[in-house]
């Protein structure tokens, strides 16, 4: 298949790139225990620059962001100097590179952070049937600790100091995590957000904070390099948005449109509806993640106008090379599942490429 939508330079904030192929954040949990990337991670993500844009896996902005084992920060200068090894490897190749901010919100397990913190979040309110891998294997999640005004307004900041380490460290810019049920989707959610206050309630209020959290990032950064990630009624978090959901999206999608974003990355969980609404709200580039698709559709949503751009997880996790892989009909490596998460460079940095294989 050859695909010639997708061959074709675009430019995304103040990046040019050559194709219309990103690759998407995915999480690896191959951090030190401080947060910090090592060589490996240099190597795994330069290996892949000819992916053009690579969003980097989700970052926390402060150690109250994370949840997860052994997932990287980007709020202290030992992170900085270490995510730099990493812009640095990409730049060589040509590639650009953004970090993905996440905080995991009440997707946390004390067990997983060193100073043992309770997760936080809009509400209290645990995840229905949620659970988290941890160092003992997998356990429910607790529930978490309701934020308070103040320390919301403090998270913000978290956010914005965060997005400027990034670009201290190199990166050309930064990916808002909005999605995948973590505290910015958690503002969003039915379930998972029962504030009264001007954080919670009604359609504007829910979606204050991630556009309270996307304007302090770009003050400080600027619109051009801030992207903005979210997944509506996505099928695999523990977050339901509800009645207000189609408006929910409606309306934050049409409040991030006016900070003139370098793009909004969507994450597609099966509603059509709300993709074709997104488009028309967005104005610059729309990037799509449509997961399951089968490889004869990878420029599906180019080619009928729903996206500008297509993210790519999986594959490119397992083919370093899969620019030159699908420019030549050559068949793909297949992912591993068992070494997704955590671990060494198996499944990391060993896929072969191409030219290894011969």
């Amino acid at each position: 298949m050859e695909f010639n939508t997708l061959w074709k330079p675009i430019t995304v904030g103040d990046m040019h790139l050559p194709h219309l192929l990103v690759m998407a954040p995915m999480t690896r949990n191959r951090a030190n225990d401080d947060g910090t990337v090592d060589d490996h991670s240099a190597l795994y993500y330069s290996q892949r620059a000819s992916m053009g844009l690579l969003i980097s896996e989700g970052t926390q902005p402060s150690l109250e962001g994370q949840g997860y084992l052994k997932s990287p920060g980007i709020y202290t200068q030992d992170h900085i100097e270490a995510w730099r090894q990493v812009t640095e490897a990409v730049h060589e190749k040509g590639g650009k590179f953004f970090i993905q901010l996440m905080h995991a919100g009440r997707m946390n397990h004390p067990e997983n952070t060193s100073d043992h913190h309770q997760g936080v979040a809009p509400s209290a309110i645990a995840p229905e049937n949620g659970h988290i891998f941890t160092a003992e294997g997998m356990k429910p999640v607790p529930a978490p600790r309701e934020l308070t005004v103040e320390e919301i307004e403090s998270t913000i900041e978290d956010f914005r100091k965060a997005a400027k380490a990034a670009i201290e460290a190199g990166a050309d810019g930064v990916e808002i995590h909005g999605a995948n049920g973590y505290l910015i989707h958690e503002f969003l959610g039915e379930n998972s957000n029962l504030r009264t206050d001007q954080f919670g309630g009604t359609v504007e209020n829910k979606a204050r904070f991630a556009i309270e959290v996307a304007k302090a990032i770009v003050d400080e950064i600027g619109s051009e390099k801030v992207g903005f990630r979210i997944s509506p009624y996505t099928d695999f978090s523990t977050i339901d948005e509800g009645q207000d959901g189609v408006a929910i999206y409606d309306y934050l999608t049409k409040e991030l449109n006016k900070l003139h974003l370098a793009y909004l990355h969507v994450l597609y969980t099966g509603r059509e509806d709300i993709l074709t609404n997104i488009r028309n709200n967005w104005d610059n580039v729309l990037i799509v993640n449509r997961m399951g698709r089968p490889f004869e559709k990878l420029d599906y949503d180019i080619k009928n106008g729903q996206a500008d751009m297509a993210s790519i997880g999986a594959w490119a996790l397992a083919n370093p090379d899969f620019i030159s892989r699908v420019k030549q009909g050559a068949e793909l490596n297949e992912p591993d599942g068992k070494t997704f998460f955590g671990g060494g460079d198996e499944g990391y940095i060993d896929y072969p490429t191409l030219d290894e294989q011969k």
